[in-house]
């Protein structure tokens, strides 16, 4: 089967990386195709994926819209000669597009619910959509919804086995408490109108009273923040967030890897409230690893309040067991049903529970 995986953010190499190198392992083409943010390309590089680079669509929503035919066309020129069998990717409008113009099935993985407009341009296009089961939106008949999160595609103990010399590699002891912060551009065309942390400086004053505080961040920083900037590579980033004390910060992907890794999580942005994404209120009201606030002061109580705790970690892995007996093995998961595709798609619809066995 040949394969085309189309990666539109840094965690999408993560999401994918071991799906691809479980179907390259079974004897299947894979050609990557990939959109430039932030450190996607480095990441690939580090893995040593061989991939296409399809650019970027811009920052602002009227060069996004622009640039989406543009695209469409680069990455149809960049495919045609792979005669791909599949496209697969995650909220990619691109494969969508491309897939229906060359009339090969498209399988894409879905776990945003407030991003209408990025639905929009690949539902029409698109053969099947894989949201987790806590999804809140309905797809209608193209979707299937699975019992587990996009970061267990690549945090599942099946795959990720945490490395301690990360820490010595920043100069952190074993037992040493930090806190990661975790802040995010705001630049998606989803983002509009949306904001995470404002206090930022007093936020980090706050908690280098408990331990040191490292910052991981899209956009540029105050320079008085800099000196906190994490040095190390990209792909180390999973390490250092399983032995952090704590994550607190605006993004949504770091809150739930954070979340699957047994590490409490503070979440402060302005999706948070009632209509707020459904991974992110089982997170909390089900398992109890993460908080969602949309206040930053409430935020910055809470990270005081759980940092002083003596027992905090053995509570948090406690919880996070049950949820890892919960959820299923995704990336097992992905390979059976874009392996069997279209059979999958059916058992699936007539058997939901049929993905148990992926535990």
């Amino acid at each position: 089967m040949k394969i085309v995986v189309d990666i539109n953010h840094p965690a999408h190499v993560h999401f994918f990386k071991n799906f691809i190198w479980e179907m390259e392992r079974k004897g299947h083409e894979i050609l990557i195709t990939a959109r430039e943010k932030e450190v996607t390309y480095r990441l690939l590089d580090n893995y040593g994926f061989d991939y296409i680079k399809m650019g970027s669509y811009r920052r602002s929503l009227i060069e996004k819209l622009i640039n989406v035919p543009i695209m469409d066309l680069k990455m149809y020129k960049a495919v045609k000669g792979f005669k791909p069998d599949i496209f697969v990717g995650l909220g990619s409008f691109r494969a969508a597009h491309v897939s229906k113009l060359m009339r090969k099935p498209c399988i894409l993985f879905e776990d945003s619910e407030p991003t209408p407009q990025e639905h929009i341009l690949y539902l029409p296009f698109t053969d099947a959509i894989l949201t987790p089961s806590n999804f809140k939106k309905d797809f209608g008949k193209k979707q299937i919804c699975y019992n587990g999160y996009h970061e267990l595609a690549y945090l599942h103990p099946n795959y990720f086995k945490p490395d301690k010399n990360v820490l010595e590699e920043l100069d952190l002891k074993k037992n040493e408490k930090f806190s990661i912060l975790r802040f995010v551009a705001w630049s998606a065309s989803h983002d509009v109108g949306q904001h995470g942390i404002k206090n930022k400086i007093e936020l980090v004053r706050e908690l280098e009273k408990y331990g040191q505080v490292l910052i991981t961040s899209e956009g540029k920083l105050e320079k008085e923040l800099e000196k906190y900037k994490i040095k190390a590579p990209p792909e180390r980033i999973h390490d250092l967030l399983y032995y952090a004390h704590m994550l607190i910060g605006d993004s949504q992907t770091m809150t739930t890897e954070a979340g699957v890794l047994g590490t409490p999580a503070i979440r402060c942005n302005s999706f948070v409230g009632e209509n707020d994404m459904g991974n992110f209120i089982e997170l909390e009201q089900k398992y109890g690893l993460i908080f969602n606030y949309n206040d930053t002061n409430k935020a910055l109580n809470k990270a005081a309040e759980l940092i002083q705790k003596s027992n905090l970690r053995e509570e948090w892995n406690t919880k996070k067991n049950r949820l890892l007996k919960d959820k299923i093995d995704v990336t097992k998961f992905m390979v059976w049903f874009i392996e069997n595709y279209p059979e999958s798609f059916k058992i699936m619809k007539e058997n939901p529970d049929y993905q148990e066995r992926f535990k």
